[in-house]
């Protein structure tokens, strides 16, 4: 791109390099290394580049040294009350701890994620469009994620969760240029359309090609053929994901790992570039610098100027995703400042949560944490289909203390989350169908795999761990009347029924009774 005039290994070399020797001055001086990191974030980066953020998102942390106002806020369901959640510090991270508070013994969703630039672009839930309905918010609680040392939480993207902006400000609109990165997960994803965030249409609706330029990051390859299975960092410019070029791009061979910066930028005339990296270490990779695709009218650009997160431009919602921050920037900053920005990305210490789930490869016994029932533990019964709670003791008998056994998997269908194999009846699985949960044989479906795939986070009521289902957002797997179901919190289903849902939902992880 004209404003990228050097070859890519030169200028990715110089950024590193001067890091390189700012460490080393740093160790051999005796000063901390830490100190340039924490008296700037990414926007004071790009700000002092003369591309100041237009917009700036994020549930985890501020992304202005100085910024101490709110992050985001969430509804919870007890009394549909409403609380904001801000850092703890002035440009520090999110005050987890309150939300905590604010959402205990009940369920809470986020309901707007606060722009922190002075644009005040802030994303509410999203409205039906085009090719979505009515979206909703995601659970407060279901990405707990570590930043700085911190407890946080990201937002958790299923199908039919999506927020969004159409009436903002200073957001690139024609072809003017921009810049967008987000923080997100290569474990999180799949081929649904589409995990985007950044700019999208007005109206809800597919405008055209080049209406969009937005970050997309998954596995579905609209352009093939594509390497290897993803995820990869495209650029949703609508009516396509573009890996790269005219769409295909060998050369983009996906980012994994359970923290990712993805990055899209266009010029809005000529030229857009993608690039992708290790939020937790390293440096930004370029898949793609050069030509705008040349067939299909995106030359130039006709962006509008929407900001959409978990969705396409016109609220396609089929996808997943974990999104942790990003900003939206005013023309286009050089490749040493996106490396500055990437450099403060990783400094920022995203860690996975500890405890956030079962470790994969444990055998557990989940024993139900309300009052009436704290002495069952879910299991199958005689019939070796029906899933229920139990009385399980030392005295039981072997099969039964087996039957209420399981082994920790990997998710199925998302390796983020967990599935559970039956210890006594191996490759069976708990999985729901019509709302109840069976032990059945994994037949290597995908409608299977989702079935029997759960996203654990800490139980709602505060005890142990409650576990959503990965393509019904909002059920948890919840017992009622001893049997088990997947639930939500007040649904129209009877073991829905808001009493004692809290509870219901929330499992103690034991020592396995086989």
């Amino acid at each position: 791109m004209t404003s990228r005039p050097w070859s890519t290994g030169v200028r990715r070399a110089l950024p590193a390099l001067g890091a390189a020797l700012a460490l080393a001055v740093s160790v051999i001086v005796g000063l901390p290394t830490t100190s340039q990191a924490a008296a700037q974030g990414p926007c004071d980066i790009y700000a002092a580049a003369g591309t100041p953020c237009v917009a700036a998102h994020s549930t985890v942390r501020a992304l202005y040294s100085g910024y101490d106002g709110p992050l985001y806020q969430v509804r919870r369901s007890s009394d549909d009350g409403y609380t904001t959640v801000g850092p703890l510090t002035a440009g520090g991270v999110a005050d987890a701890a309150a939300q905590d508070a604010f959402c205990a013994d009940t369920s809470c969703v986020i309901t707007r994620v606060y722009d922190q630039s002075a644009n005040h672009n802030d994303l509410t839930i999203e409205g039906p469009g085009g090719n979505g309905g009515q979206d909703v918010g995601a659970y407060a609680n279901a990405l707990p994620v570590t930043v700085d040392g911190h407890k946080a939480y990201g937002v958790y993207i299923t199908p039919g969760t999506g927020y969004r902006d159409d009436a903002t400000k200073g957001v690139a609109t024609g072809s003017t240029a921009q810049d967008e990165y987000m923080v997100t997960s290569g474990t999180h994803v799949d081929g649904g359309c589409c995990f985007d965030y950044g700019n999208a249409e007005t109206n809800n609706d597919d405008n055209g090609s080049g209406h969009m330029s937005a970050i997309n990051f998954g596995t579905e390859c609209w352009f093939p053929p594509c390497t290897g299975s993803g995820p990869w960092v495209q650029a949703d410019l609508e009516n396509g994901l573009f890996a790269g070029g005219n769409g295909s791009n060998p050369g983009n061979r996906g980012n994994s790992g359970p923290f990712v910066t993805a990055l899209v930028r266009t010029n809005g005339t000529s030229d857009y570039s993608i690039e992708g990296g290790n939020a937790q270490s390293g440096a930004l990779t370029d898949w793609y610098d050069g030509s705008l695709p040349t067939t299909g009218g995106y030359i130039p650009m006709h962006q509008e100027g929407a900001i959409v997160l978990g969705t396409g431009g016109d609220d396609s919602n089929s996808s997943a995703g974990s999104f942790f921050e990003g900003v939206m920037t005013a023309g286009l900053p050089s490749a040493a400042t996106d490396a500055a920005v990437q450099a403060d990305i990783v400094a920022a210490g995203y860690t996975a949560y500890a405890g956030s789930a079962p470790a994969v490869g444990s055998r557990i016994s989940l024993r139900a944490t309300t009052a009436c029932c704290t002495g069952d533990y879910l299991t199958h019964d005689d019939s070796d289909t029906k899933v229920v709670i139990a009385a399980v003791t030392s005295a039981s008998a072997a099969t039964t203390r087996s039957d209420a056994t399981w082994l920790v998997e990997a998710g199925l269908a998302d390796s983020s989350c967990v599935s559970f194999e039956s210890a006594n009846d191996p490759g069976q699985y708990l999985r729901h169908s019509g709302f109840e949960l069976w032990l059945n044989t994994d037949d290597g479906s995908a409608q299977f795999a989702q079935d029997a795939t759960f996203c654990a986070q800490p139980g709602i009521d505060g005890q142990g761990f409650s576990f959503q289902t990965v393509n019904y957002p909002g059920t948890y797997i919840r017992h009622f009347d001893y049997t088990v179901y997947v639930a939500s919190d007040g649904g129209s289903n009877t073991w829905d029924n808001a009493n004692l849902w809290t509870s219901d939902v929330s499992w103690a992880v034991t020592s396995p009774w086989a």
